[in-house]
């Protein structure tokens, strides 16, 4: 696992003013989370049953074993990050699908090593259940992560990047994220399942098994 080099957050400033009075200013952050009495509604649907956690847990063996449930209740549709042409999007747009996030970077030794066990692992169970979306976080924009993949021979997976280093500083807030890589089983409805550091063979047996289980645990 390897720490990620940090840039600095990028905060903007929203001042409304009415009749020269300002009203306030707030700093915006791509959370994942709503705010509010929403976030605890979203949160509280996203608690995982006892026989889930069974599940999941017994499911993490070998060389997913560091793959732990998830042990409160996460919602994280809106995580953003941006797709291969830099427009702007988020997990919402895999609803109904569950989702193997991984964030990584080219400059990450361990990323860079398990990059072929996640096109594997998309090439074999990808498809209208489930979908790896693996986020490069290359502060030089995506360019670098396209060349990359194709040197690498990686044809399953598709290009999302997120250079603010954003997307990784709200899972470190949300205590998820320690180094890169970092992946995060998310269900259909946004809800996360569990979560790892660390890299793993994507692409055996161990990890296959584990993405059937939470497919079913999800209900899709």
């Amino acid at each position: 696992m390897t720490e990620p080099r940090q840039t600095n957050p990028l905060k903007l400033l929203m001042i409304a003013g009415a009749l020269g009075i300002v009203v306030g200013a707030v700093a915006i952050y791509a959370t994942g989370v709503p705010s509010g009495k929403e976030a605890v509604a979203d949160a509280s649907r996203c608690a995982l049953s006892d026989a889930k956690k069974v599940s999941l847990d017994g499911a993490a063996q070998g060389d997913v074993a560091a793959m732990r449930p998830a042990s409160e209740p996460k919602q994280f549709s809106a995580l953003a990050f941006n797709d291969g042409d830099a427009k702007p999007m988020s997990l919402a747009a895999f609803k109904g699908k569950t989702v193997l996030l991984n964030l990584w970077a080219t400059w990450c030794v361990p990323c860079r090593a398990e990059m072929p066990a996640l096109d594997a692992l998309q090439a074999a169970k990808g498809g209208d259940k489930f979908e790896v979306v693996a986020v490069n976080v290359d502060n030089d924009g995506a360019e670098k992560a396209k060349v990359f993949l194709e040197q690498t021979g990686v044809k399953s997976l598709k290009t999302y990047g997120d250079p603010t280093m954003g997307l990784f500083n709200n899972l470190k807030r949300e205590g998820l994220a320690l180094g890169l890589p970092v992946s995060l089983l998310i269900g259909p409805d946004g809800c996360l399942l569990s979560a790892m550091n660390g890299p793993a063979a994507w692409g055996g047996a161990d990890a296959k098994k584990l993405i059937d289980t939470a497919v079913l645990a999800s209900g899709t």
